[in-house]
Formats: structure tokens, C-alpha cells, sequence
């Protein structure tokens, strides 16, 4: 009777013991590859503006005013276009925010392993008597234009038409963990480096809280900071979703300086997309997928570059599951829908 109890009890904490190894196990990469249709903020791809006329079927979403024309032509001759002016918010790019190198959070928290030797997230200043807290985070940037991939618009030359893929991981990238390397791609980091500049942040801070940041303090990532230097350190660590949000901004200013994002927007991008070196954060609004898809807060489910998290942030981060956050990027996207003037004649 003893020896059964025994063990029992033995079998009891075996099982215990590999419950909390899972436990630990799984501590280390969580994600969730995104449901189309119940994880996208849909309604931020309004409003849609065609020729001058806007339709916002879900309402009161946000939006710039970015071209105004009702026709456009592109090209000349032989090769001429003429159309109609359309604009909207276009899903381009879901990005990982991470702890663990290789850790893909937003396929489902496929765990790559040690590819290479690359830092994880580190955290210092932990105590009490610190003032403030640092924190490094990896960042992995994914190519899903949802909208061609789901087939949800066809036909349309509006669209980004490239497949599904992982286009860029920091862990392979030195000037992410380097402040100094980083300034190569950023020389101009230097004139924003004193106190003035910085208190334009502020500012920055209540202007994209209460719409879009100002494209003229470009330097500045709104209520979360500054963009410069443009790595995955942070000194003012407030938690996961303030400092990936930062993150975000920062790489995206560093895929405009590395021209892996061209200009899509304005009458600039009517016909063709074009090189734009320094990022403006107007263009841009994001949505949380992971590790809660965000809900609606007074009909919206995204918000602007720079926005203060405390609006929408709360309760989506906490311990085990909820410390690696996915995010879901529209771009604003203006193009000349038409036809060739010479194939219409004929």
C-alpha cells in the first residue's frame, strides 16, 4: 500500500516536473500565425477615395489628405494613362517584436534556434533605486500585402503584388545592436542630439495623439521617444508595448534610409513608387495582432505612428504568453487607376 502510494506520488512529481519544463520551454518563443479574418483591423483600410469622393463604409476612420485630384494621367505618348485618382490604406508588412533571437512570433512561434550568435532581449536597471530602464528587443519584418494574397481585390495595379515572405531579421543585421555603425545610415542623428530638439518631441506627442505626428519633426517618434539612433536599444523602458511600438517606428525610418519602403503616397506616387529617405510617419498606421488582436476603442482598432499607447495598450502585454507582440502596418497608398489612351481609342 505504501510502495503504491509512493509511487503515486513520485509519478505526480514527474509530471509536475515536465508541466514546468514545458512551461519554460514555451516561455521562450509564443506567437500565433494571424486569422484573417477575425485578427486584421479591416476597418483601416478606409476610408477609400475615389476621384475626389470618399467612401468609409465602417465611418469615422482616420485619414490624410494626400491627393485631391479626381483625374490623373501617367505617362506620355504612346504609353499615356488616363484615370481616375484613388487612395486608400494599404495592409503591407506584419513585424515581430521579440525577446528570443529567431523567434518567429508571428508564424506561430516557430522557434529557429541559434542560427547564429545574436543578443536576445536584456533589461538592466531593474532595481529599485534605478532611475530608468533599458531594454533590446529583436524585430522581424514580414512582406503580407493581405489584400493580394487573400485575392480580397483583383486586378487592381493599386496593390504591392508579392508573395508572403520574411524579409528582413535584425539578428542578421550589425548596426541593430551597434550605435555607432547606425549612424552611418543616419548622419543627421547628430543635429537632433540636444535638449531643444528633443522637447519638439512633446509636441510631436500631442499632435499624433490627436490625429497624424508632424512630418516635419521626422526625428521624433511621438509619445515614445525619438527615432535616433535607429537600433533595437531602448534607455527608457516603460514596457512591452510602449518600446515595441518605438521599434516599429525606428525600422521603418531605417527600411526608408535603406530603401527597402519607397514613397507610395502623394502625387508623387500617383503613377510610380519613388525613393523617399526620410520616412513620413503620416503615411503609416498600425494595428496589434498578437498577443491580442486589437479591438475597436471608439470605432477604430489602429492608431497613427507616435500615438500614446495608454489609449489603446492596456492589458495587452503580461507575463508568459503576452511579452513578444506582432503588429499589422498600413501604408497609405494613392494611384491612377485607367486605362491607355491609345488601346481605348482603338
Amino acid at each position: 500500500m505504501r510502495a503504491h502510494i509512493f509511487l503515486k506520488m513520485v509519478g505526480a512529481v514527474f509530471l509536475t516536473a515536465l508541466s514546468l519544463q514545458a512551461l519554460a520551454d514555451s516561455k521562450t518563443c509564443n506567437g500565433k500565425f494571424p486569422n484573417p479574418i477575425t485578427d486584421y483591423c479591416w476597418s483601416s483600410v478606409f476610408p477609400i477615395k475615389i476621384a475626389g469622393v470618399s467612401i468609409d463604409l465602417i465611418g469615422g476612420q482616420e485619414d490624410k489628405n494626400s491627393n485631391t485630384d479626381a483625374l490623373c494621367t501617367c505617362g506620355d505618348g504612346a504609353g499615356l494613362i488616363l484615370g481616375v485618382s484613388t487612395s486608400f490604406w494599404e495592409p503591407t508588412v506584419m513585424v515581430d517584436v521579440v525577446r528570443k533571437p529567431f523567434c518567429l512570433a508571428g508564424l506561430g512561434g516557430i522557434d529557429l534556434g541559434n542560427v547564429i550568435d545574436a543578443p536576445a532581449a536584456g533589461f538592466s536597471g531593474v532595481d529599485s533605486a534605478a532611475v530608468t530602464r533599458e531594454a533590446f528587443y529583436q524585430l522581424h519584418w514580414y512582406q503580407n500585402p493581405v489584400l493580394f494574397w487573400l485575392e480580397i481585390v483583383v486586378d487592381n495595379s493599386c496593390l504591392d503584388n508579392l508573395p508572403f515572405e520574411l524579409a528582413y531579421l535584425t539578428e542578421l543585421d550589425p548596426l541593430w545592436n551597434d550605435e555607432e555603425l547606425t549612424t552611418l545610415l543616419a548622419p543627421d542623428s547628430f543635429l537632433y542630439a540636444n535638449p531643444l530638439a528633443q522637447l519638439a518631441c512633446a509636441g510631436d506627442c500631442v499632435t499624433a495623439t490627436a490625429g497624424f505626428p508632424n512630418p516635419a519633426t521626422y526625428w521624433c517618434a511621438g509619445c515614445q521617444g525619438a527615432i535616433f539612433p535607429m537600433l533595437g536599444n531602448v534607455n527608457h523602458h516603460t514596457g512591452a508595448v510602449d518600446t515595441s511600438a518605438l521599434l516599429l517606428q525606428r525600422f521603418t525610418h531605417k527600411a526608408h534610409r535603406e530603401l527597402m519602403i519607397w514613397g507610395a503616397s502623394g502625387k508623387d506616387g500617383m503613377c510610380y513608387k519613388y525613393p523617399k529617405y526620410l520616412m513620413d510617419r503620416t503615411d503609416y498606421k498600425y494595428s496589434m495582432l498578437f498577443p491580442v488582436p486589437q479591438p475597436k476603442i471608439n470605432g477604430l482598432c489602429s492608431q497613427s505612428y507616435g500615438r500614446t499607447t495608454a489609449l489603446w495598450g492596456s492589458g495587452k502585454s503580461f507575463p508568459f504568453y503576452g511579452e513578444d507582440m506582432v503588429y499589422q502596418v498600413f501604408r497609405k497608398r494613392d494611384c491612377c487607376v485607367g486605362r491607355n489612351v491609345t488601346n481605348m481609342v482603338q
